[in-house]
């Protein structure tokens, strides 16, 4: 006796908008007609926050603030008790997406390590404890609307030689000797446009033998009592490879995965911040990074 439950969005992309009606079907398929305890669907937005196990030791001063926030919490009944016949059943739904108490407004959908945004549909077709229940749940996602910039960007110019590294002046005596500079279209840029800009190598002492741009994620976690502040890696693209000729502009490119970036989110709760590293490797491995901040937005 086979029940098969599917929750059909009107929305093929499945992306809504906080003040929206989200609307759809609930889907069951039966081999045979079966009874049922009623049938019920369960809007959820959670955000749910995470402490890193370097953390473990003020996890007591964050107990509070790493609790659920729930966003969305709606419960409707689609049917009563009763029973399905041999087939197809659809029953359609409505449910509106608004956050009726604090924070009182829908953060957008984002995948963290230690932040993780989410919004669900949950049918449960309930049934004896023998037959067993049927569940389904389907993940949407929610966008803010995008709005106009309020000022036209800037490019930003950043220059990365010995003298500009956090270094003391004996370890910099062993540093090669080299200059890169290069300008970024703007530190300040829409999730759904890519990051840009170009570096240009004047001159080096040691071949380069990568140059990279990091994506990191900066998630922190905590209230007035502490918090605990965790960087991770996103994504790493190259975009220069061996040693680079001088004096020509290596153009910088990079576009922003979706759901695991966000417009930038401070609360009072829990942060979600972004930066680029771009990295130099040079032919005996040595290192260098230089770091910049950036600010995600959703504009149009």
């Amino acid at each position: 006796m086979s029940v098969n439950v599917e929750i059909k969005l009107r929305r093929a992309n499945k992306i809504y908008y906080e003040g929206e009606t989200i609307s759809g079907v609930l889907q069951i398929t039966c081999g045979s007609e079966i009874k049922h305890d009623g049938i019920t669907l369960l809007l959820e937005g959670l955000v749910n926050l995470t402490i890193s196990n370097k953390n473990v030791g003020i996890f007591e001063a964050l107990y509070n603030s790493v609790k659920p926030i729930t966003l969305l919490n709606q419960h409707s009944d689609l049917a009563p008790s009763g029973k399905l016949p041999i087939g197809i059943t659809e029953i359609p739904f409505e449910m509106p997406l608004i956050c009726p108490k604090e924070p009182k407004i829908l953060y957008e959908t984002y995948h963290g390590v230690f932040v993780n945004i989410t919004y669900l549909l949950k049918a449960e077709v309930k049934r004896s404890f023998l037959a067993k229940s049927v569940f389904k749940a389907q993940q949407f996602i929610i966008q803010y609307r995008p709005v106009r910039p309020a000022e036209p960007k800037s490019e930003i110019s950043f220059s990365i030689s010995p003298e500009t590294l956090q270094k003391t002046a004996k370890e910099r005596i062993s540093i090669p000797r080299f200059l890169i500079t290069g300008v970024l279209d703007s530190t300040e840029t829409c999730v759904t446009q890519p990051f840009t800009g170009s570096l240009t190598v004047h001159h080096t002492e040691v071949p380069i033998k990568s140059i990279e741009m990091q994506l990191v994620r900066v998630e922190t976690c905590g209230c007035a009592e502490g918090f605990a502040r965790d960087a991770t890696e996103i994504q790493n693209i190259q975009i220069a490879e061996g040693n680079v000729c001088p004096k020509i502009a290596v153009p910088i490119y990079m576009t922003f995965p979706r759901l695991f970036t966000c417009p930038t989110l401070i609360t009072k709760n829990f942060k979600v911040e972004f930066e680029i590293n771009l990295v130099v490797i040079f032919g005996d491995d040595y290192l260098v990074t230089e770091n910049f901040q950036i600010m995600l937005n959703r504009t149009s």
